[in-house]
């Protein structure tokens, strides 16, 4: 019998499969019944707090997930979210957000979602060889990046994932991700390394649980030492999802991407018209797949501003609005 994800019908209202194809304890379709218990008691506990939104049993257990079914901590973790979302002006961010530099700064930094996976992951790119801090800060500001970067985070929940899961007839959460660091030399390590560290802040502490894999590719000399050393301070399961590749990584690249998915730039076949950068092709732009998504649908209920003992979370105010800020360097890797 196909497992199925025990839901809650106060909340989870999804029109697209729930069930992971990742046969894992704590992933959707795969709970125990202590796990299940753990999801009530978590969504129990916030509901008295006051809070209504994204209180969902995916959401809960990408929570609980991230902190190792201790409700406890998950709850620390959500409120954190919250208030940095409250903040942050995410719900408000995504809706009306209008990036409209980003042309320009692709010039220097390409980020973008372009098509799928073997698994059917959205696959998203980042040439961090490109970064010219210094040229892109006349183009824009590290708050705005900030802010591109959460709507895409936005986007990548809902609608990407959802179609992608529509298509692939399965749940899927997370994606796969390519970081070329082409032309990332020692000296300009420190500086690329500084903003990866704050985007990867975010992506950590408030959007658990959305990375599939990771490549590191066309990593230089000396790079897989430098990152035996911090993956000792990350957990297993994270570790085991990065791919550390040299400039021979097409191979491995493809096996896991079909040739006709990968832009040509990294030995695929594809080029799309306008460029795979800008295009933001993939099951989200198909009719077939792709649902306008729910934050477009409704406005959004405030949250409570709860009271925790957890610490104050960073936003671009007080992380400092330009990547490689020293509060952004003691974030760690995102999962």
């Amino acid at each position: 019998m196909r497992p199925e994800l025990k839901t809650d019908p106060k909340y989870d209202d999804y029109d697209y499969p729930t069930t992971s194809p990742e046969v894992q304890s704590g992933h959707p379709g795969h709970t125990t019944p202590e796990q299940d218990a753990q999801v009530f008691q978590l969504r129990t506990q916030l509901e008295q707090m006051g809070y209504k939104d994204r209180l969902d049993t995916l959401c809960m257990l990408r929570f609980l997930r991230a902190r190792k079914f201790n409700v406890e901590a998950a709850k620390e973790m959500f409120i954190n979210c919250e208030k940095w979302r409250k903040e942050f002006g995410t719900d408000d961010l995504v809706q009306n957000f209008d990036y409209k530099e980003k042309p320009q700064v692709f010039e220097y930094y390409p980020q973008y979602y372009h098509k799928i996976d073997n698994d059917g992951r959205p696959v998203y790119i980042e040439q961090l060889g490109k970064i010219d801090l210094a040229a892109m800060y006349k183009i824009t500001t590290g708050e705005r990046m900030l802010q591109n970067l959460v709507c895409e985070y936005e986007k990548l929940a809902d609608p990407r994932l959802p179609a992608c899961s529509r298509k692939a007839g399965q749940l899927l959460e997370t994606c796969c991700t390519i970081m070329d660091l082409k032309g990332v030399g020692i000296t300009s390590i420190k500086s690329v390394y500084g903003y990866v560290r704050q985007a990867s802040a975010i992506s950590q502490n408030y959007y658990p649980e959305r990375l599939g894999k990771l490549y590191l590719i066309n990593a230089p000399w000396g790079f897989s030492s430098a990152f035996s050393v911090v993956k000792g301070f990350l957990d297993p399961v994270t570790v085991q999802k990065i791919h550390i590749l040299g400039t021979g990584y097409q191979s491995e690249l493809l096996a896991q991407i079909p040739k006709e998915n990968l832009p040509v730039i990294f030995g695929g076949t594809c080029e799309c018209k306008g460029g795979c950068a800008l295009s933001d092709e993939g099951p989200w732009q198909d009719p077939q797949w792709t649902k306008p998504p729910k934050w477009a649908q409704q406005t959004r209920t405030a949250q409570p501003t709860a009271t925790s003992t957890a610490p104050k979370p960073q936003t671009a105010s007080n992380a400092g609005s330009r990547p490689g800020s020293k509060a952004a360097q003691q974030a760690p890797i995102g999962s």
